[in-house]
């Protein structure tokens, strides 16, 4: 109980920060927002330029923002984003963030999409990431307890909140200006890129440890000649303080995908997302901002909280619990799963928000949780299939990205996810560092905040050189 409530403080102490910036850029936008010289000069440079490619059709989507899309066509920039989005998906498989931080300068900076379009088909990628690490995952097996790698019950107090969050982040793209959005990501990417390096780096020591005395057993049982071929290392789940009990049958790593499914909570995530999808897409056939729209928005609120709080209500009272953590004597506290449950909404906004997720959160605050690392990835996915594909039918229904771009970039991230679980379930064998996992997802995040924060840098300074951002005096002269 101790490593589950040392974090709680520092979590909400990130929940509140993120609370702050929000407030920051909100009001920031309704002074922004009148405005118009930034939409009206880019538009104007637009037109100006004879150097601009030849564009598919993009249309202008119900803000009024212009979208650039590349000429569908075989070449070297369709093959070096092939091959970046291939290696962020196999990494955002493993970690379990998705790889949206990788995905998103590749197809601004190398594809030639805009930003936002950027987002849009990011989502794609990190659907068919989700979509397929899932289905690989459905036969699998916890590494220590004979239970699925997929924690159910921890999915249903997160994913519903992710969904919630999702729908409110993506609002928030659509009105929220660049320098906020950079600002955003590099304070949330360095705080979970350095969480889960530490968090790696105390996993590997306790492996190291754990390597030695099982080495040491295996020379005395060989000296002994009590049979050391059959002794087996199986990397522990390192990250509690909790170790499998011992059966007298063989734990199996696969079985089939009916006995590894629990039927009841997959049904109520299912619903979840059938109706917050239902929602969405009758949302976008009624005006914007008129009543009907406003009261399909809100009704995500008690249908995504109505779970949420049916799981957190019976962690409170001990009906249920969390079984991969391997110890059902956890006392959960109200403002735990509270804070635990805005964590999930914070994830979805940020997901909905940067085109990341969610994952980069979710990751590192079930590792915090004391969840063992492959667990983790595996639910983190598993939640973000919902949530991601929430994502694309509204950025499809608001034409946020060209189809068979879709297509091609999802098939891609497809088969990368599946590559990537392989491999490395392959090196924990070999290697039985079940930590691998966390130091690729501190190595995904920390080339997410790269990347992407410079980019986000380089463009905030291009435009205050133009003069294009709202300065001190702009502002003076609003007021």
């Amino acid at each position: 109980m101790s490593g589950v409530g040392s974090e709680w403080c520092q979590w909400r102490l990130l929940a509140a920060s993120f609370i702050g910036l929000l407030v920051v850029a909100s009001l920031s936008v309704s002074v922004q927002s009148s405005l118009k010289h930034e939409a009206t000069t880019e538009s104007k440079n637009d037109q100006a330029d004879p150097n601009n490619v030849i564009k598919i059709s993009s249309p202008k989507s119900r803000s009024g923002y212009k979208h650039v899309w590349p000429d569908i066509k075989f070449g070297w920039k369709i093959v070096v984003g092939a091959i970046i989005g291939f290696f962020g998906a196999a990494c955002g498989s493993v970690g379990g963030d998705g790889g949206g931080g990788i995905f998103l300068p590749m197809l601004n900076l190398i594809v030639g999409f805009d930003a936002k379009s950027s987002i849009a088909l990011s989502r794609c990628m990190i659907t068919g990431v989700a979509a397929s690490t899932f289905v690989y995952n459905l036969r699998q097996r916890h590494p220590t307890l004979d239970i699925p790698i997929i924690d159910y019950d921890l999915a249903l107090l997160f994913q519903p909140m992710l969904v919630l969050g999702i729908s409110i982040g993506i609002v928030f793209n659509v009105i929220f200006a660049d320098w906020m959005i950079t600002i955003l990501l590099i304070v949330l990417l360095i705080v979970m890129s350095t969480k889960a390096f530490l968090k790696g780096v105390e996993s590997w020591k306790k492996e190291t440890i754990t390597k030695r005395v099982n080495f040491s057993n295996l020379i005395c049982e060989s000296e002994n000649g009590n049979g050391a071929e059959e002794f087996k290392f199986e990397p522990e789940s390192l990250s509690n303080d909790t170790t499998p009990e011992k059966t007298e049958e063989p734990r199996k790593s696969e079985v089939s995908i009916m006995q590894n499914i629990y039927w009841k909570e997959l049904g109520l995530l299912v619903a979840v997302w059938a109706v917050v999808l239902a929602l969405q897409i009758a949302k976008n056939y009624e005006v914007t901002c008129s009543v009907v729209y406003w009261v399909l928005n809100f009704l995500q609120i008690p249908v995504a909280g109505a779970v949420s709080a049916y799981e957190a209500i019976a962690l409170y009272k001990g009906r249920r619990k969390i079984a991969s953590k391997g110890d059902g004597r956890t006392k959960w506290r109200a403002h735990q799963l509270v804070l635990y449950c805005a964590c999930g909404i914070m994830a979805g906004v940020v997901g909905g928000l940067l085109g990341l997720g969610g994952g980069f959160i979710l990751s590192p605050l079930f590792l915090e949780l004391g969840i063992h690392p492959q667990v983790s990835s595996a639910t983190a996915i598993f939640v973000m299939t919902f949530a991601s594909s929430i994502s694309i039918v509204e950025y499809y229904l608001l034409k946020g990205f060209p189809l068979p771009y879709a297509i091609y970039f999802f098939a891609v991230a497809t088969i990368a996810a599946i590559v990537g679980q392989y491999v490395v379930r392959k090196l924990i064998n070999i290697f039985a560092r079940a930590s691998i996992i966390i130091f690729t997802l501190s190595f995904t995040i920390f080339v997410s905040a790269l990347t992407l924060g410079g980019v986000g840098l380089a463009k905030m300074i291009k435009r205050i050189e133009h003069k294009e951002y709202m300065g001190f005096d702009s502002i003076c002269s609003y007021t």
